[in-house]
Parts: structure tokens; sequence; C-alpha cells
């Protein structure tokens, strides 16, 4: 699919943010604005490790840890004080949040060496806000929801017409006259109340990241792990990775995070945001690990990185964040993409739109709301079976080594008699509980150990063989609810894609 950032396309005058910038020459243009638009996307990696990391607490280290970073942090003026409403009426007035994490394109700090390492292009920069995530936090801090907003959404900005969203910033930039402090205010207000109008959510917090902290950041966790289901080469963005987990810092994790154009796939720019969203998540769980909880040198460590490598607005009052967030772990940590947003062209300019602007100030205000998986269609009665005689044969249709073995083991140790009967015959999508006709009491005992799994009457089973449970590429473990795929979308328009932070499964 064309896009804007692929050398050699130009975007009309209309539709270019930098119009009325000293024009450079035009073939290090397209090149430098290629990679510098690619490049910005990692910046917003630091903030998720940020959060997390004042989140380590209610308690008095956890305190000063936050001390340590209110010392260092910068400040600027990014709320606007019209513009900025909730469309459900003014109920937001509660403690729930919205943070509006934004990376942009500084490479304020890097050395000219670090500059040629990273090839960070062209180190002027452009206004581009080419990463923005809404996070939503409710008000008992029991999770919190990232939401990726593409920068190519096509949307109505505050005085300007109609443009990319990642132009909102731009456009705010160069309307003012003032210092470099203002005018970087002045972005940051018209993003937001155009990102505001766009979703019907007010934005109560934003921050900030640099390309420097990133850097820094994933280096001093130790790297992060990621998990490909296939090898993954992009010249554009240097891209060269094996199938299979990895742990990438540095030039290995900027390359990762922007990496769109994958050689042979027809890919796109919310691909990349899956990219993103699962490289917040290995940073979240290195953040929250048992490794750096009890390794108080690596701690301010980070929260010193992420003192000089942040900017939040005026209002952000991190000891409130480290109270109200000190309970989040990655299992209730879900990252989504938009859905209904399809592809289209204005004045020969690939852009992204809504098809129905209802729906997605809808998918927002839904934000926070919880999602189960449904109920097992059989559940176990006040006189079922205890789990000890119940017995289960494993079946691995999962297509993941040791699945099964695994399985047996965590079922074994709830109660169960459990063996393992290799692999199922064909790998399958669904997980499945099989049982003979008149067992349907011992299925519903084993399908309450594996919510949403489903249940199968199949008298093809011996005879006093027990019940099988057929692992599918849905299983998650014992205890824990499948993966519910939602249906693709028939209307042209993308589908939300939605993991947790815990989700260490493989993305394309």
């Amino acid at each position: 699919m064309p896009r804007d950032d692929v050398p050699g396309t130009q975007l009309p005058p209309r539709l270019d943010p930098r119009a009325g910038r000293p024009r450079r020459d035009p073939e290090q243009t397209a090149g430098r604005s290629a990679g510098s638009a690619r490049r910005v996307a990692t910046a917003v990696r630091l903030l998720a490790g940020v959060m997390a990391v004042v989140v380590m607490g209610g308690s008095g280290w956890g305190w000063y840890l936050a001390r340590v970073a209110e010392a260092s942090i910068t400040r600027t003026d990014a709320i606007p004080t019209d513009g900025n409403v909730d469309a459900s009426g003014t109920g937001h007035a509660g403690q729930e949040m919205n943070l509006l994490l934004v990376g942009r394109d500084s490479r304020a700090g890097l050395t000219p060496e670090q500059v040629a390492e990273f090839s960070t292009g062209d180190p002027s920069g452009l206004l581009n806000t080419d990463t923005m995530i809404l996070v939503h936090i409710p008000a008992d801090g029991s999770a919190a929801s990232f939401v990726s907003i593409p920068r190519d959404l096509y949307v109505p900005i505050p005085g300007h017409g109609s443009n990319k969203l990642n132009s909102a910033f731009g456009f705010g930039y160069n309307d003012t006259d003032g210092d470099e402090a203002a005018k970087n205010s002045a972005g940051a207000q018209l993003l937001i109340q155009t990102i505001s109008q766009t979703t019907g959510v007010q934005i109560d917090h934003y921050a900030e990241v640099n390309l420097l902290g990133f850097i820094n950041l994933t280096t001093i966790v130790g790297g992060v792990e990621v998990n490909l289901c296939e090898p993954s080469q992009d010249d554009m963005s240097g891209a060269d990775f094996e199938a299979g987990p990895q742990t990438i810092s540095g030039a290995a994790a900027l390359a990762f995070v922007r990496q769109r154009h994958h050689i042979g796939v027809n890919s796109t720019d919310l691909d990349r945001q899956v990219r993103q969203q699962a490289f917040i998540a290995g940073l979240l769980r290195n953040v929250l690990s048992s490794d750096l909880l009890l390794n108080p040198v690596k701690q301010r460590e980070v929260i010193e990185q992420v003192g000089t490598s942040v900017a939040v607005d005026q209002g952000l009052d991190l000891f409130q964040l480290a109270g109200q967030m000190q309970s989040v772990r990655p299992g209730n940590i879900t990252f989504q993409t938009i859905p209904g947003i399809t592809d289209a062209t204005v004045d020969g300019a690939s852009v992204l739109q809504a098809v129905d602007d209802d729906a997605l100030r809808d998918f927002f205000a839904g934000l926070g709301t919880p999602t189960t998986p449904a109920a097992p269609t059989v559940v176990p009665t006040d006189d079922a079976p205890a789990p000890a005689e119940v017995d289960v044969t494993v079946l691995n249709g999962s297509g993941v080594s040791g699945a099964a073995a695994s399985a047996a083991e965590e079922l074994g140790a709830a109660g169960f008699p459990a063996t393992v009967g290799g692999n199922a015959p064909e790998s399958s999508d669904t997980t499945t509980v099989l049982h003979r006709s008149g067992e349907e009491a011992q299925a519903a005992v084993l399908a309450a150990q594996v919510p949403g799994a489903a249940v199968v009457a199949d008298d093809t089973l011996a005879p006093g063989a027990g019940v099988q449970l057929v692992l599918g590429s849905d299983f998650n473990g014992i205890g824990q609810p499948v993966t519910v795929e939602e249906a693709a979308p028939t209307d042209g328009t993308y589908a939300s894609v939605e993991r947790t932070a815990e989700d260490t499964s493989c993305i394309a």
C-alpha cells in the first residue's frame, strides 16, 4: 500500500505540515523524512516503562523513586483550557485518567557517533508526532488500556481543516510566535484538542518521550524479549530478525519498532503498531519482573533515565500516579488497535479514515470495560464429580512443542489424573473438551479449568477412557481463558488487534 513515508512519494502542499519551511535537496529529503518518520515511532516505548516503574510503589522506596523522577523531569503546559471534553459528559471528573503518550522526532542528547550508529537521519527533525497512544487507567488503578492511534488518521484539526493527525502538533507549533517552550506547548494543546474531538474522550495528562531515552532504557533493563512467527527483514528500517523468541536492545530494538515493510509481505502502518505494542508489553514485563523489583540500583537507573528523557504536563502528579497504578500487573494491561479504520486517498496521499465516527467514539467510551470470553457451554453442577474422579488425556493440537505435557502437569496439580496422549491428529485453532454421551458432568469439571473452551460429545472415544482435552492455538494455560478471536470485518476495514502485556505469543 503506498504511503507518504516511502521514498519518492510526496504529499501535496495542503497535506504537508512542513509547508513554509526551507526546502532541502529533494533526494536527501525523501530518504531523511522517511527515516525520521519511522524512527520517531520508537520514542514512546520508553514512557510505558516510565509509568510502570513509577508504579513500584506505595512503599517508601517507591515514594523516593518518584521524588527522583520529579526532580529532573521536564514540564510543559500541554493541557488546553478548551476543546478537550468528554463526550459522555462531566462524569469523567472522577479519578479515572486518560494519558496521551507521544513520540516526537527529537534526537536531543545524541552524539554524532550515536546519530551514525542508530541511523537516526536528519538531526534537525520534524514536528510530526508519529506515535500516539492513549492510555486509560480506571479509578481503582486495577488495569490499564493502551490504544494506538494511527498517525495517518484523516481528521478535522481545529483551525486547519482536515489533515493527518500527526500534523496537528506542527500546526500548533508554527502558529505560535513565542519561545521554544511556548511553541511546544501550543503544539501539544492543538494535538490534544484534535484527539479529544476525534475520540470523544477528555485527555487529562500528556507525556512526550525522546529517542535517546528509549535507546538507553532498553540497555538498562537488559533488553526486551519479542517473539516473531516468521523470520522478518526490512531494508528500510534495517530490521533483520529470525523467527521465535529473542531479546533485543539498542539498534535492534529501534529497527524492530520502526519496521513496517516486511519483505515479501504487504504490510501497513497498523502492523507497525502491533510491533510497538508487543515491544511495550515485553518492556513492561521486564520492568515489573522480580529481577528489577528486587534491584534498587537498576530501579534508580531506570528512574534517572526517565527523568531526563520525558516531558509531562504541568498537572501530572507522579506520586498520585504511583499510588493509583501500584496494583497493575501485566495480565491486566491491555493493548489495542482501533477497529473500523479503512484505507483512503485524499489529494493523492494515502490516509486512514474511520468508516463510522460514532462507532469510533463508542470504542473509546468503552475503554476499561472488561471483556470476558464466553462461558463454557456446559458448567459443573452442585453434584459434579471431584477432579480426582475425572480421567483426562491431553492431546496437543496447538503447534507449540511441549504444551500437552505442561497442561497435563498443571491439571495434575489441580487434582486431575491427567496423562499426555501425544499430538492431536491435526492442528486446531480451538481448544476442545471431548467426552462420550453421558459424561457431560466430567466434561464440565474439566471445561471449568479452561474458560471458553468448546465442549463436544464424541462417542468414538473408547468407553471408560475418560475425557480428552485437545489443545488449540487459542490455549493460554490451565486456569486461563482461551483467546477469543473476533471475526474479521467484511466491510474492508481493519479489525481491532488486542493482547495483554503477559501475552508472549508470536506476532507476524
